[in-house]
Formats: structure tokens, sequence, C-alpha cells
């Protein structure tokens, strides 16, 4: 049977970056995928930072701007699944189109792959090593970099298509690994460019806060007031004082602050719409 690999297995060292240049679509068996909705503004950047790749692959789940069209201009193929069954199941079905391709690094919208961070993954590649790879987010918000901000950006990123078997989960999806594959990391940052403005943070606010509160519906956990600032409290105090957020000033409490009050209407949600909560909210 197969069985999912530990999301708390320990982190091996990554190989030694090779001195590997990677020109525009030079490194070949490398396939980037992007999923988007209504993210013409963004995928620009993004999708120039990824023309290193072989393929460059958007999923589209059904965009009313010009997200299709723009994608297409910057030289991307784009698939648009519509019929919106979950984060897990549109990274699920980008496989399909990935046939050729070793390995899979999986970028969002609102986030770009540095010079450095290209190397070290073509170094990867070039290795052929079947394994999984995390990367760290270097955030900015509001228009400026976030000191200290550094976080993880969950689940494994750079995948090796022989140890990758689909996805599962309704916010932050997990990667279903291959029983014993490694997890390495990558050690250059991935820059992720949280919250443009104050209501580009509300509208993401409420997205996560109710399909945070929708998968803690499904644990069959219990929410409310108390539990919901109980949350916020410890989660603003680890951010802002002990990761150094209060060393990028407003935006540095405007993001602080943002993801506390994500934590605090998770729980509200639990308890006051939990008859109303569903995990078919789009990101």
């Amino acid at each position: 049977m197969r069985t999912w690999a530990s999301a708390s297995m320990p982190l091996a060292s990554a190989p030694a970056a090779q001195a590997v240049a990677a020109p525009a679509g030079s490194v070949q068996g490398l396939a980037v995928v992007v999923l988007a909705l209504n993210e013409a503004r963004r995928l620009p950047v993004c999708l120039r930072s990824a023309r290193f790749a072989e393929q460059v692959l958007v999923i589209d789940a059904g965009s009313t701007d010009d997200t299709v069209a723009v994608a297409r201009a910057c030289g991307a193929q784009v698939e648009v699944h519509d019929d919106w069954q979950g984060f897990a199941e549109q990274r699920t079905r980008a496989l399909a189109y990935c046939r050729d391709a070793r390995y899979i690094f999986f970028l969002d919208a609102d986030e770009e792959i540095t010079p450095e961070l290209q190397t070290e993954i073509a170094a990867v590649v070039a290795s052929g090593e079947q394994a999984a790879w995390k990367v760290m987010w270097l955030q900015t918000a509001f228009g400026r970099p976030l000191h200290g901000m550094a976080r993880n950006s969950g689940q494994p990123r750079l995948l090796h298509t022989a140890c990758l078997q689909g996805f599962d989960g309704v916010v932050h999806e997990r990667a279903r690994l291959a029983p014993g594959t490694p997890v390495h990391r990558l050690w250059n940052k991935l820059p992720h460019h949280s919250y443009d403005n104050v209501h580009d943070g509300l509208k993401k606010l409420t997205q996560y806060a109710m399909l945070g509160a929708s998968k803690r519906a499904d644990w069959g956990q219990r929410g409310g007031v108390l539990r919901g600032l109980a949350s916020a409290t410890a989660f603003f105090l680890r951010l802002y004082v002990l990761q150094g957020g209060m060393l990028s000033g407003g935006p540095g409490f405007l993001y602080c602050y943002i993801l506390a009050q994500e934590c605090f209407f998770r729980y509200a949600a639990l308890k006051y719409d939990r008859d109303l909560l569903h995990d078919r909210v789009k990101r």
C-alpha cells in the first residue's frame, strides 16, 4: 500500500550547487507549473522567471480577466480546468501535461525564481537524484522586503516525477510522495510577493480563513471567539516580535496583523459559519 511521506521528515542536506548556467529554455527535463485564477497582473514577472525551464505550464481555473492571453503571450502552455475540485486536483491534473518532464517545480503566480535559484534548480536536474526539495520564501509585502521574515513555503516544490504520485488537501495541499522519498532543501530563497496592497491582503484573508475553517471542520475541531483570539495573539507575537516583523515598519506590522486576523476569523467561522463552510473557494 502506498503511504504518505511524513510532513515532519527531517531535511537532508541538499546536493552542492554546481556551476551550471541556466539560460532561457536550457534546462531540459524540467517543467514549471503555475496554477492561476485572474492573475493577469502578476503573471508576466512570474513566468519571465520560469523561462529557463524546458516547459512552462499554466493551469487556469476559469479566469475572467486576461490571464490566459497574458500567459500565452509569455510563451507558456495554458490548459483550462474550470470545473473546480480543489487545489490538489488542479495540481494533479497538471501532471498529465508534463509527461516528458523528469522534474517539476510548482510556482505560484505571486512568486518569482531568482537567477541564483534557477542555477540551483538546474544543478538538481543535472544530478538526476530521485528526491523532493523544499524552499524558503523571501517575503515581500506592500512593495517592501520584510526583514527576518523568511518562511518555509510548505510542501516540497521541486520534485522528481518518479517520486510524485499526486496531491491531496483543501488548502496548503500536500504532495503524495513514494515511500522513502528523500526530502532536501534548496538553499536559495524564493521571493514571495504576499500582498501588493491592503485590498489584496483582505481578499486573501477571507479566502484562507474560510478554507482553513473548512479543513478544521473536517478534522472535527471546534472554533470560537476566545480560541480565535488566543491563536491570533500567539501568531502575531511570534511573527512580529520573535521573527522580526517589527523591523520592517508599517509593511511588517500590516503583514503580521493580516495573518493574525486570518487565524482569528478561521476559528470564528468554524463556530458561527460551520454550516456554510466548503472547500470550493478558488485561489
